[in-house]
């Protein structure tokens, strides 16, 4: 029997590699600490308030603010009309300058709902809202809501899912599958896609062809807004947000594929925005961060990805955007991720995931 020589040294080159691998991301893991701060039923979004404390939205529609030291739990009266049907309910929160913008699927008769935005301001005892925004149509589905917000000086920038309705991110004269960007009173900005060329466009969208949209941050370095977007059976990507464009949903599938298993269409074409990152198969990306701090500095101006599905912490490095690099950071520590959340003074991390709080910390 006769065996190449250099048969031997590849297998043990591809060992070594393996060994190297699996050895990397086991003590990349171990460097972190996760303690389970408080219990929870479904949390969706947060928001730090102060130096101690989150407001919290629980889906079932309940809000607490959440001593991150003494874990002492406070539940806040609100009287959002919303409807908990599906994924919907209450959504993300968002915490500046003495006000608390929320988003949420309301009730708007006949068991159909749309995204909507409230803002009220900050009382511990009772939070007093009003509407700032209703994605229009109302919808009778429980499907594909998004929704994020950001604020980026006097603008509120809002994810609106397509509402499982595909082609209706497509259609500019409705909100369902669009970035929406809006005064941080409710009022819309004249410098808005629709005052500059696009005359169709409802007032309110900034950008349209996206699927379910359940990540959205804004970048302290470059200022821009990124999100983070579900695919079908495949296709999450991260991407920047850009005014007048349009990501392509349902014209792309950006390499995913219906459940059915039939094909959608590209994964990205001339014309439409590309995204910076895609996921194929699917990891279901949910909440999203530029990280800024200093428990983390090494990660300062990197995207940090959170996932449901794949139950994981992905970073971005993302300044070259011809090499991308991306690593795990951890997987199946904490359950379904669902939100990221900064603290604001020392750079530890908070996350909402399963039914708890967590911190994570260097170990």
């Amino acid at each position: 029997m006769v065996v190449d020589q250099n048969y031997h040294k590849v297998k043990k080159i591809f060992l070594l590699i393996i060994f190297f691998l699996l050895f990397a991301s086991k003590s990349y893991s171990e460097n972190y600490k996760f303690i389970k701060i408080v219990e929870l039923n479904e949390p969706w979004g947060s928001s730090f308030i102060n130096k101690n404390e989150l407001i919290i939205t629980e889906k079932n529609g309940k809000i607490k603010i959440v001593n991150i030291y003494s874990k002492k739990i406070l539940e806040v009266k609100h009287n959002l009309n919303f409807l908990n049907v599906g994924q919907g309910g209450l959504l993300d929160i968002l915490y500046y300058d003495r006000y608390i913008w929320i988003s949420y699927s309301e009730d708007r008769g006949d068991w159909k709902t749309s995204t909507s935005i409230a803002k009220a301001k900050l009382n511990k005892k009772e939070l007093n809202f009003k509407n700032i925004f209703q994605a229009e149509p109302p919808i009778d589905s429980g499907y594909h809501f998004g929704s994020r917000l950001a604020i980026k000086g006097n603008y509120l920038f809002a994810s609106a899912g397509e509402r499982g309705l595909g082609m209706i991110a497509q259609d500019p004269t409705k909100h369902p599958g669009s970035i929406i960007r809006i005064h941080i009173d409710g009022s819309i900005p004249k410098d808005n896609p629709k005052f500059e060329g696009k005359s169709n466009w409802l007032p309110e969208i900034y950008q349209i062809g996206i699927r379910n949209p359940q990540g959205l941050t804004l970048s302290p370095y470059d200022k821009k807004i990124y999100i983070s977007n579900h695919g079908a059976k495949g296709g999450d990507w991260f991407g920047e947000s850009k005014k007048g464009e349009n990501y392509g949903w349902k014209i792309l599938g950006w390499g995913g594929k219906n459940y059915s298993g039939s094909k959608i269409g590209p994964k990205w074409k001339k014309g439409f925005t590309k995204a910076i990152q895609y996921w194929v198969p699917s990891i279901a990306t949910s909440a999203i961060t530029i990280y800024k701090g200093e428990e983390f500095k090494e990660w300062n101006g990197h995207a940090l990805i959170t996932s449901l599905k794949d139950k994981s912490l992905r970073k971005l490095i993302f300044n070259d955007l011809t090499n991308v690099k991306e690593d795990i950071i951890f997987k199946n520590k904490i359950g379904r991720i669902r939100d990221i959340q900064i603290h604001p003074l020392n750079g530890k991390i908070y996350f909402l995931a399963g039914n708890n709080l967590w911190l994570m910390k260097k170990d």
